[in-house]
């Protein structure tokens, strides 16, 4: 069912009023230029920015020392344990001089290999104390990688004087893949190679703890996270202390007035890694700036994992809860077996925030029916859309009866549509946005356009022509379309999850292929449960279970593509994949996000049996 048909089903269906959101209207100036590009700004200013990211964590354990900043569990689903905001601004500075006594500083960066922790805070917020670019990077690098490629690109990019880990034993083959010469090596448990992050946390700090501070202005360089790696090798890209509160002023300018919001009840739940921008940048910071407490959560939307979060969300009951909607999916699921769970995620839910992929309609639909049940109010769900290079550019900040919006611009920032080709290609300027990567000239020659403009490239269309505040569609990534040898466009970021959603929950990812032949063809990797079901129905037999789960999806697919309009929107033959995606390869990136271009490439057979007449081994010609 196309968005609009679904937006005229549910605003006509009389249902209850959307919880309200606390958040300003959306307040638009819209200019056009003579090249047909469309530059919108908000008339909304951005709110007060702090100095800088540290001194953003002494304010509020100035304000309210003993309230809670951070939670974890102890090991094994334990219980809760915290740390104020006044021990964080003392631990840190504690930490912050031992850094200093290592020789860390703002061309000497702090490497962290963990993933989320209390300690990870501490390091990354010690470092940035004394202007030590605090680099996360991806764990996958690290523990998934059987090269160590991606993470040696990294250590060698920014060069660091010490490297954080968690616990030694499961970073002990990465470090040995590092020339680690003259680089400090701290760990959680103190685990043998390591210095002890509990000695560093006792040294005494001293005045230079704070004159490294009062240097610290817009231009120093907080944190260098890389990107995903899904154009190459990841790249590192500065997150200047000045890019970083902007991102708060940002938020803080669309925040409805409330003069009792003081944060003091704001509890917060978040999986979404520190090495990412959403993570680290918008949710972690966006926190801090609102003086809540932040629990880590060490579940993920993945099968044994998300048991983890669901008892997290049972007991902490937060006011929002943003994921990816394969997480949304299972939440659905579990409430709609368990009220007792419903009604407790729901019972100080103000909104939902979903992410990296588009909400389906039926989803969207099935989160309305138990917000009702749980609240007899409907649950407004936003998202918010940016890139390491920008923090967070767009956000939907209004209540809709839709989904698949990346909103309009925040405070602070302008957007621009440039025309490409049949698509409006999206680009940002503002105080969010970074000035280069570090040491790629070339690169950054590309990134920016004659205005100084940053292409994302991505596309997005006005959801109403007419009514530009009504808000932005993502259009797919200009990058990855193709052209069929028709002539016609086809719009890969928008077939692939919708190919996905037709045919769930069989499929987990596919590869949309096509570029100069007359349809377009898939390779599609089968989603582990159903591959599980099919195998235990097979007796074991891994080519019967393959059979049965091509004549599913072939099915699923026969009935979509008889929904769409055009050959640019329907596949004609498929074949499933039986060896993952690699990371290694770039195939796929530590996001999750298939890289389209390198999985053809590094598959060019696989493509090009799609093809041929006859079709190749294993291809499936949907009837």
């Amino acid at each position: 069912m196309p968005a609009e048909t679904a937006t005229t089903e549910r605003a006509s269906a009389k249902l209850p009023p959307f919880r309200k959101l606390p958040f300003k209207a959306p307040d638009m100036e819209v200019r056009h230029g003579p090249d047909g590009s469309v530059y919108l700004t908000s008339r909304t200013p951005p709110g007060p920015a702090p100095r800088s990211i540290p001194h953003q964590l002494d304010e509020k354990a100035a304000e309210h020392p003993d309230r809670a900043w951070l939670k974890q569990r102890e090991p094994n689903h334990g219980p809760w344990r915290s740390v104020t905001y006044g021990e964080g601004a003392r631990i840190t500075r504690s930490l912050a001089q031992a850094l200093l006594d290592r020789g860390l500083g703002p061309d000497a960066p702090l490497l962290i290999l963990s993933g989320n922790s209390i300690k990870h805070a501490l390091m990354s917020l010690a470092a940035q104390r004394i202007g030590a670019p605090a680099t996360p990077i991806s764990m996958a690098y690290s523990t998934l990688s059987s090269d160590f490629a991606k993470l040696k690109h990294c250590f060698n990019a920014v060069k660091p004087k010490a490297i954080y880990v968690e616990t030694m034993d499961p970073f002990r083959k990465a470090l040995s893949a590092l020339d680690l010469a003259g680089v400090s090596v701290i760990s959680g448990d103190g685990g043998e190679g390591a210095e002890a992050f509990d000695d560093l946390a006792q040294t005494e700090p001293t005045l230079a703890v704070d004159t490294a501070m009062a240097w610290i202005d817009a231009d120093a360089v907080g944190k260098y996270l890389f990107t995903s790696g899904s154009t190459g090798m990841p790249k590192p890209t500065p997150q200047t202390q000045g890019a970083m509160v902007a991102q708060i002023a940002a938020r803080r300018g669309i925040d409805a007035p409330d003069e009792e919001a003081t944060g003091e009840d704001l509890e917060v739940l978040d999986w979404m890694p520190w090495s990412h921008i959403s993570g680290g940048n918008v949710n972690f910071n966006g926190v801090m700036a609102l003086g809540g407490t932040f629990h880590i959560d060490e579940g993920r939307p993945a099968p044994g994992l998300f048991e983890t979060t669901m008892k997290n969300l049972y007991e902490v009951r937060p006011q929002y809860f943003g994921s990816a909607p394969v997480a949304f999916a299972m939440l659905a699921e579990t409430m709609e077996a368990d009220p007792a769970f419903r009604d407790a995620f729901f019972s100080r839910m103000e909104y939902m925030v979903y992410g990296g992929a588009t909400l389906s309609d039926d989803l969207y639909d099935r989160l309305q029916a138990l917000a009702i049940a749980a609240t007899g109010r409907r649950i407004p769900l936003t998202t918010m859309y940016g890139a390491t290079e920008t923090q967070g550019v767009t956000m939907v900040h209004w209540e809709l009866e839709r989904v698949g919006m990346v909103g309009l611009p925040l405070p602070g920032l302008t957007l621009k549509l440039t025309p490409a080709g049949s698509k409006m290609e999206v680009r940002v300027k503002g105080a969010t946005v970074m000035s280069g990567y570090l040491n790629l000239p070339e690169k950054n020659r590309e990134a920016f356009d004659e205005e100084g403009f940053y292409r994302l490239g991505d596309a997005a269309r006005f959801a109403d022509p007419d009514h530009p505040e009504a808000g932005l569609v993502f259009d797919g990534r200009v990058t990855e379309d193709f052209k069929l040898d028709s002539g016609t466009w086809v719009s890969v970021g928008t077939l692939r999850p919708d190919l996905v959603a037709a045919c769930a929950p069989f499929v987990g990812d596919a590869v949309i292929c096509g570029q100069d032949k007359p349809f377009v063809g898939a390779l599609i990797w089968p989603a582990p449960a159903a591959m599980k079901a099919a195998m235990q129905a097979a007796g074991g037999d891994a080519q019967a279970a393959f059979a049965s789960l091509a004549r599913d999806i072939a099915a699923r697919l026969s009935t979509f593509n008889r929904t769409q309009g055009g050959s640019s929107r329907r596949i004609a033959r498929f074949s499933l994949l039986s060896t993952p995606p690699s990371l290694d390869a770039g195939e796929i990136t530590d996001k999750g996000y298939v890289n389209q271009r390198v999985t053809q490439d590094r598959r060019a057979a696989e493509v090009a049996d799609l093809f041929t007449t006859p079709p190749g081994a294993g291809v499936v010609v949907v009837q």
